[in-house]
């Protein structure tokens, strides 16, 4: 006989004559009890054990996460808290957990301790929850795109480009670092390299993405970018996974309205396909809640928040319209801002972000209408008026707990006026040829916008440290296991 799942067993609609049921020890009571989750579901199932007619040998290694075999009838639960159980006939132990030296014993376990053992903290009911969750998102991200024609691309890992033009980014290289060869000018010399050139991880996607939208209409990227910043924050990593979508003919109107559509349905599917999850994190988000003094406590349950996500149209407002609330704002003019707002351009930060949506607006917020100083030169130049030149047509998302969620833009399809920005920000343009192409071979408005996963998972789930949605966290002075 093959094993069943525990989610199956627990969604029985009647008892089962014999069933097999492998899994891991969570907890085993009174040398009778035995709890076995075996991850597909955040539920245990109970094994009732005949201690008995078992040998005394077998019930010392009934501890917790040792793996075991349990064969036995599914019966109907004579004990409160589940419908069925298992009446065990049959248990083998297939590996054993030393109960002294476990790490994730039944207790409540601090969130730093659990990333201290990143490869056990997923045993735990929080991160199994976690980490299904994740799971149900990057499928839903896939089924949005691919049930509206977008073509999936997977954009090189190692690039030669700064999507960003930021410069923080993790250098490729085969050279030794003993004795690496040197030019005439005494800079290391990167044609002796193994592609020739300098190349880095990359930040984005995205203007490889451009060129197959140029000629495939609507395509989406979706893997992992590097950032070498040097962030030690609970928003920050230095590898995450990023969701990049590039459309053709697309304004920034229409690359709003799409950020604003796929959300709601990520969310929306993740709300329907992981109710036992969400429910666990939603109570978890109000215990931990409660912890907090009352100024800082979140006035909507995690559920709550998910759905007045999907209730309620995101707010569009302009970078110079929110400069404007955030001066004349009480934590600004009380100076409680770490950053005060003084002038229009400054860049906003997360502390502005969430004021905006927690407290001004009390709904997610898109904002357009950047600077051009403080974006990236790829964003199309307003240009209606002298006063407009100074703006670009971006667009950045904001959600209350988290920030900035989603960055996009109408991007520059006039070569002429992306040469004027390259030239300016004194990047060669020899580098970034095959883009210029783009704009000199059929060019066209289109549009995109890039999605950092960790930040939609950290949303979904409640968490506060995007540490903890991501399997192994890589940040400044971390890369364990």
């Amino acid at each position: 006989m093959k094993h069943t799942k525990i989610k199956d067993l627990l969604n029985s609609t009647k008892p089962i004559d014999e069933v097999i049921v492998k899994g891991w020890v969570r907890t085993f009571r009174n040398n009778q009890f035995l709890a076995i989750n075996d991850g597909s579901v955040i539920h245990n199932i109970q094994a009732v054990v005949d201690f008995e007619n078992t040998p005394a040998e077998t019930l010392k290694r009934l501890t917790t996460g040792a793996a075991v075999l349990v064969k036995g009838n599914l019966a109907e639960s004579q004990g409160a808290g589940q419908k069925f159980e298992i009446q065990a006939k049959h248990l083998e132990i297939l590996g054993d957990s030393d109960a002294e030296k476990f790490p994730m014993q039944p207790k409540k376990h601090s969130l730093e301790f659990l990333r201290e053992n990143a490869h056990l903290r997923v045993r735990t009911n929080v991160f199994g929850a976690i980490m299904r969750v994740r799971s149900v998102l990057s499928f839903a991200i896939h089924q949005y795109f691919q049930e509206r024609g977008f073509v999936y691309v997977n954009t090189p890992i190692i690039t030669g480009s700064d999507a960003e033009g930021a410069g923080e980014m993790f250098k490729v290289t085969a050279l030794p670092f003993d004795g690496t060869p040197r030019n005439e000018e005494g800079k290391v010399d990167y044609k002796q390299d193994f592609f020739g050139k300098e190349t880095n991880l990359t930040v984005s996607g995205q203007l490889e993405g451009e060129t197959f939208a140029m000629a495939l209409g609507q395509v989406y990227t979706f893997g992992p970018t590097f950032r070498a910043e040097n962030s030690n924050t609970s928003r920050h990593l230095a590898e995450f996974w990023m969701v990049e979508p590039e459309v053709a003919f697309n304004n920034l109107d229409d690359n709003m309205d799409l950020a604003e559509d796929f959300i709601q349905y990520v969310i929306k599917y993740a709300l329907d396909k992981c109710q036992d999850d969400l429910a666990f994190l939603n109570q978890r988000f109000a215990d931990e809640e409660k912890t907090k003094p009352t100024a800082e406590r979140s006035e909507l349950g995690l559920l709550e928040k998910l759905n007045f996500v999907l209730e309620n149209n995101f707010k569009r407002v302009s970078y110079t319209e929110a400069i404007d609330i955030l001066r004349n704002s009480k934590p600004n003019k009380n100076k409680k801002f770490n950053y005060i707002i003084e002038e229009w351009g400054a860049d906003l930060q997360s502390e502005h972000e969430r004021f905006l949506v927690e407290k001004h607006f009390k709904c997610p917020v898109i904002l357009y209408d950047y600077p051009a100083k403080i974006k990236a030169f790829y964003m199309r130049l307003n240009d209606n008026t002298a006063e407009d030149r100074k703006t670009v047509r971006a667009m950045d998302i904001l959600f209350p707990g988290i920030g900035e969620i989603v960055g996009g833009s109408e991007r520059e399809e006039r070569l002429d006026v992306l040469q004027q920005k390259i030239a300016e920000l004194g990047i060669d343009e020899k580098e970034l040829w095959w883009y210029l192409d783009t704009r000199r071979f059929g060019t066209a408005t289109h549009a995109g916008f890039g999605l950092g996963f960790e930040r939609l998972v950290l949303f979904v789930t409640g968490m506060g440290n995007i540490r903890d949605v991501i399997p192994f966290p890589r940040t400044p002075q971390n890369a364990e296991f």
